[in-house]
C-alpha cells in the first residue's frame, strides 16, 4: 500500500494536479478546501465557546446566589436540561424541529443554529464549573466583600468571580478541547467543517488514510495551541496559595 499526499493538490473538479498546491482563479485544491474546512471549524468552536462562557458564568453564578432558591433551581433546572440531552439530538432540535414551531428561524443559517446548540450544551457544563470554583472559595471571602459595604452583585464582579475563575483554569481547558472536538457534530447540518471534509474528500478521492491523517493532525495542532493558551493563562492568573486557602469549603 502507498500513500499519496499529492492527493491534495489536485483540483477538486478536474482531479488534474496544480505546481503549487493551491488553486488558481477560482480553481479549488483539496488543500484549500481542507483549510478551509479548518477555518469553520475554528468558527464554530470559538463563537460556540463564547456564548457558553457567557451563558454558563451567568447561570453558574445564580446557582450559587444565597437566599434565592427559585434562582438556584432554575440553574439547576437549566444544567440538567442541556447537560442530559446528547449534543446531535439538540442539533437536529434547532435544525429541524423548531423551524418547524417557528417559522423565523428557516431563515438563519445552519452555522449559527450549531453555535447556539453546541454553546448551550457546554454553558451547562461551564456552569457546573463556575459553581464549583465559587463554592470552593472560603466563606470569609463574601462575607470580606459584604462587610467592606459591597452589594451582592460587587462581590461577585470584583471578589468571587475573579477567584472562582482562576481555580477553574483547568477544567476550562479540558472544555475548550471538547468544544473542538464536538464540532465535528456540524457535519450533520451540512456546516463545511474538518469531518465533513473528511468524508467528501475520501469519498472523491478514495484517499481516506491520507485525509483523515490529515483531519487528525489538524485537530491535534488545535487542541495543542489551546492548551499552550490555557496554560500560559493560568501561569500568569495564578494566586499564590489560593488553592490551599480553599481547602476548608464553602
Amino acid at each position: 500500500m502507498s500513500w499519496d499526499w499529492q492527493v491534495f493538490c489536485e483540483d477538486t473538479i478536474t482531479r488534474e494536479a496544480t505546481p503549487s498546491c493551491f488553486g488558481q482563479g477560482g480553481d479549488i485544491t483539496y488543500l484549500d478546501w481542507l483549510l478551509s474546512a479548518w477555518g469553520w471549524t475554528v468558527s464554530v468552536s470559538l463563537s460556540a465557546l463564547l456564548l457558553a462562557l457567557l451563558v454558563g458564568s451567568v447561570i453558574g453564578t445564580l446557582r450559587t446566589l444565597p437566599n434565592r432558591p427559585w434562582v438556584v433551581r432554575a440553574g439547576n433546572a437549566w444544567v440538567e436540561l442541556f447537560r442530559n440531552i446528547p449534543l446531535l439530538v439538540q442539533i437536529f432540535l434547532w435544525y429541524h424541529v423548531l423551524p418547524s414551531l417557528f417559522p423565523a428561524l428557516q431563515a438563519v443559517p445552519g452555522f449559527v443554529l450549531v453555535v447556539l446548540a453546541l454553546g448551550l450544551f457546554t454553558s451547562a457544563r461551564i456552569a457546573e464549573q463556575v459553581r464549583s470554583g465559587i463554592l470552593a472559595l472560603p466563606r470569609g471571602q463574601r462575607h470580606a466583600a459584604m462587610a467592606l459595604g459591597m452589594s451582592t452583585a460587587q462581590s461577585y464582579r470584583y471578589v468571587l468571580l475573579p477567584m472562582a475563575f482562576r481555580i477553574i483554569i483547568p477544567p476550562l481547558t479540558s472544555e475548550t478541547m471538547n468544544i473542538f472536538k464536538n464540532s465535528s457534530v456540524a457535519f450533520a447540518v451540512s456546516v463545511a467543517e474538518l469531518t465533513m471534509f473528511a468524508m467528501q474528500a475520501q469519498e472523491e478521492t478514495s484517499r481516506g488514510i491520507e485525509v483523515y491523517l490529515a483531519v487528525t493532525m489538524l485537530y491535534m495542532i488545535s487542541a495543542f495551541v489551546i492548551n499552550r493558551v490555557m496554560a500560559f493563562i493560568e501561569k500568569r492568573s495564578r494566586v499564590p496559595g489560593l488553592i490551599a486557602a480553599g481547602g476548608g469549603g464553602h
